[in-house]
């Protein structure tokens, strides 16, 4: 099922985040039905499991926000695939390359990302995130699906210029909206389904500017949550950003970019000057 948190006019407290299950299918461009609607749920589902209520919104009639607001991390991975390695220079890590990106830094579908003074190249990363879904530590790569909330589209947006000359990521890729995430979490898949190839394209004003498979992780996500949970406690909303395919490029002020991944849906967001 596709869990959102969204934003609506009950009447009761206009505009106070909720959390809903999105019902019908997705078209081809990972885009709901227009009748498609938001069933309401009773409190996050990550702390209270899936409670329905007797309440639903038109899918058109609300705002999608950030589907999880990670109270303690995102952990990124860099250079996952080989192809990105490659055009980024150097060798390919030996193993995981990790950083962390502030929870500051998380902007829901819609929102935008707002390029910072500091920078004169700012780059999209389109990524499949991983939510967890409860406190672990040490997690073989066999258990990894005990503790998997769901998953999402992740972008992200790094300043590369920054990431250069910083020779360290935290300043280029933790700035606030840096990490855009949603527009839901899909929790009916199993990582083999990206270990098999699900499609994962990026769109900077509707022209395909990367298109690549998961199969091509060069760790897939039991494995990296394995590698992950052996250095840090996993908390319940943490997010992992698995790595981004080949084809990242500039993005500039009022752009509109679109992260696609076949069976979780689009992402998209515009980029606006800070």
């Amino acid at each position: 099922m596709r869990i959102a948190r969204f934003s609506a006019n009950r009447g009761d407290g206009a505009g106070e985040p909720a959390y809903g299950i999105v019902t019908g299918d997705l078209d081809q461009y990972g885009q709901p039905a227009d009748d498609a609607v938001i069933v309401e749920l009773a409190g996050d589902p990550l702390y209270v499991g899936i409670k329905l209520l007797e309440r639903e919104h038109r899918l058109a009639d609300v705002k999608l926000l950030a589907p999880v607001l990670p109270r303690s991390k995102v952990v990124g991975v860099g250079k996952n695939y080989a192809r990105h390695a490659a055009e980024m220079g150097g060798d390919q890590p030996t193993e995981p390359l990790l950083f962390l990106k502030p929870n500051t830094s998380v902007i829901g579908p819609g929102d935008a990302i707002l390029y910072p003074r500091q920078s004169e190249h700012l780059s999209y990363e389109g990524e499949v995130a991983v939510v967890i879904g409860r406190i672990c530590r040490d997690v073989p790569p066999e258990l990894a699906t005990d503790v998997i909330f769901g998953y999402t589209i992740a972008n992200d947006v790094t300043a590369r210029d920054l990431q250069k000359s910083d020779n360290q990521w935290a300043r280029a890729k933790g700035m606030d909206t840096f990490c855009p995430l949603g527009p839901w979490i899909e929790n009916d898949l199993d990582p083999q389904a990206f270990a098999d190839g699900r499609r994962l394209q990026t769109f900077v004003n509707g022209d395909v500017v990367q298109d690549g498979t998961t199969a091509d992780m060069t760790w897939q996500i039991p494995d990296l949550i394995a590698y992950i949970s052996a250095a840090m406690t996993l908390l319940p909303g943490d997010v992992i950003l698995t790595g981004t395919p080949e084809g990242v490029g500039a993005m500039d002020v009022g752009d509109e970019v679109e992260v696609f991944v076949e069976g979780l849906g689009a992402l998209t967001n515009t980029v606006a000057r800070r």
